[in-house]
């Protein structure tokens, strides 16, 4: 990784201001899952031990610029609190004078957290008096939120105008394994690749031919796919320009594209409505693909089986309805059986598909990012990647 850690920076005495991704998913004001906060921890503690005065800023769902009473951040404070071991101070703000009172009174190895930046307009604006106040209220400016760095927001990109800018462990970790996954290996490469919409994921799907050996298709896209072979592609709706783009990734003399030989179909986009598993050739032109089928799933696993790399993104069905769920979950066992690959997961739902099952221990690397890890993985520059400092 070209960019500096916070490892190159002596910390002692410094006040740091550390961007975190602690949007943790709530069940009324109680957090139901605190993965994302955990996964600051060891950027937090580092800072703690090593003497800095650490003020932690993070957003949390969607404002839009206006104080929301639900979308306060005092359930994350409490609960970074017990993780800690220490009081987490509320700082207040996320602007406004009340901020730099309660950091000027912190002692080395103390914690104060922002309120949520998203409550300010100029957050998600990136408006450079936003970013100049961020910086005002430390010395130093730590990014440890890659479920944020695709965005170009004050706290995650403006800010590094102003300040030394450092990656946290749990960025450098980011980068490293996704980066890492799209260089290959001495052996096979191969990518899982899911989704309702071709359209979705076609980017990511043009980059990674050019990277992998072997990419699997799951999910609804499989209809574009079938469309653009002269096959049905059930129900759903295709354009031109997805047909058009499914060929062209067939066509394009990359990476082996791999498309379900069998198909999980159902006359509705409803839980209760009846699977039927049919050939690609047989989908029928009233059917909804919602899942890959019994024979591709296990031939998909032999697949996986043969893989020194494995880079996995969106799941093969609607996970979420048991009936259509059979394929996600024989592709999450067949990675979590390869103890020889090198195995990353996107964010988002298909960490939720490992997550569900219990194999998360079992996967080399599950990302925080969602959309971060989707367009990284598309090739594209992260806003907040590029604002921290190059090494050097």
């Amino acid at each position: 990784m070209n960019k500096r850690t916070i490892r190159d920076v002596n910390v002692n005495g410094k006040t740091v201001l550390v961007r975190v991704d602690f949007n943790v998913p709530m069940r009324g004001s109680v957090i139901s899952d605190d993965s994302r906060i955990k996964a600051a921890l060891p950027t937090l503690k580092l800072l703690e031990n090593e003497g800095a005065k650490v003020v932690v800023c993070s957003h949390f769902g969607r404002p839009k610029g206006q104080v929301v009473e639900e979308m306060r951040l005092a359930p994350v404070r409490e609960r970074l609190s017990e993780l800690l071991n220490t009081s987490v101070k509320d700082a207040g703000g996320p602007s406004g004078d009340q901020p730099s009172k309660v950091i000027s009174l912190l002692s080395a190895g103390e914690f104060a957290l922002l309120e949520n930046l998203r409550f300010d307009p100029g957050e998600e604006a990136n408006e450079p008096e936003f970013s100049k106040y961020l910086a005002s209220l430390a010395d130093i400016y730590v990014n440890d939120s890659f479920g944020a760095a695709h965005r170009a927001h004050a706290s995650t990109a403006g800010v590094a105008a102003y300040l030394p800018a450092y990656a946290g462990f749990l960025m450098e970790r980011e980068i490293e394994m996704l980066g890492s996954s799209l260089e290959g290996s001495t052996g096979a490469t191969i990518a899982i690749i899911g989704g309702a919409k071709v359209a979705d994921k076609i980017q990511m799907l043009q980059h990674l031919a050019k990277n992998v050996d072997i990419i699997l298709v799951g999910g609804g896209m499989v209809a574009a796919f079938y469309v653009a072979q002269g096959q049905s592609g059930g129900a759903a709706v295709i354009t031109k320009e997805n047909a058009s783009a499914a060929n062209g990734l067939l066509e394009s003399g990359g990476a082996n594209v791999v498309l379900p030989a069998d198909v999980v179909t159902a006359p509705e986009f409803d839980e209760t409505s009846p699977p039927t598993v049919c050939e690609s050739t047989e989908v029928p032109m009233d059917g909804l693909i919602l899942d890959i089928g019994p024979r591709s799933s296990k031939e998909y696993s032999r697949i996986i089986s043969l893989a020194d790399t494995i880079i996995w993104n969106g799941p093969m069905g609607v996970f979420e309805w048991p009936e259509f769920a059979k394929g996600s979950t024989a592709i999450a066992k067949a990675v979590a059986a390869n103890k020889k690959a090198t195995s990353v997961i996107g964010g988002g739902s298909t960490a939720e598909v490992v997550g569900s099952l219990n194999l998360v221990d079992q996967i080399t690397h599950v990302s925080t990012g969602g959309g971060a890890s989707l367009e990284f993985l598309e090739g594209k520059v992260l806003p907040g990647i590029a604002a921290l400092d190059d090494l050097g």
